[in-house]
């Protein structure tokens, strides 16, 4: 099969990748980028554990081309923090317990982003109705939804001050 030069902006550098057409955004992230925190968990887009932000938007790299997204803005959780300052929302999970195994979290952490950035203030049911597609088997979920909902921006309408 033919490969194909394309640009993507991934964690906000451009790539130039050659890719096959049926190349899976997962595949070219793990495999040419070695960028190994989006995880392949299920293949066929039910676990969320290779989520990744397409244009600020989750999205499931384990059913996405790489080709289709050619142009547009890819974030990995290597893109959300780095070694030396973490995102407040990876430090919100690390206080709150809502990182055990590890697998489901990048995932996790990607779609609680996107939420945040949608919604800057939901609430408990408005979280667990965004996650439904990140499946996780060992947290119960308690703890994950605490993070995100620690981490939201809501003001008061009488006061203009924050409010949790």
């Amino acid at each position: 099969m033919e490969k194909k030069l394309i640009k993507l902006t991934i964690n906000g550098r451009v790539r130039e990748l050659s890719v096959k057409p049926n190349d899976l955004l997962l595949n070219v992230l793990r495999n040419d980028l070695h960028l190994m925190g989006t995880k392949y968990g299920c293949g066929i887009g039910e676990c969320g554990a290779c989520t990744v932000l397409v244009d600020g938007q989750t999205a499931l790299a384990c059913l996405i081309l790489a080709i289709t997204v050619e142009g547009q803005e890819i974030t990995t959780i290597e893109g959300m923090g780095d070694h030396v300052q973490l995102h407040p929302l990876q430090e919100s999970f690390i206080e709150h317990g809502a990182v055990q195994c590890g697998f489901c979290t990048p995932g996790m952490l990607l779609a609680g982003e996107a939420l945040l950035k949608e919604n800057p203030c939901p609430n408990e049911e408005e979280i667990r109705e965004y996650l439904r597609g990140n499946l996780c088997r060992c947290t119960g979920y308690a703890a994950i939804v605490k993070a995100i909902k620690s981490e939201a921006k809501c003001l008061s309408v009488n006061t203009g001050t924050s409010s949790e």
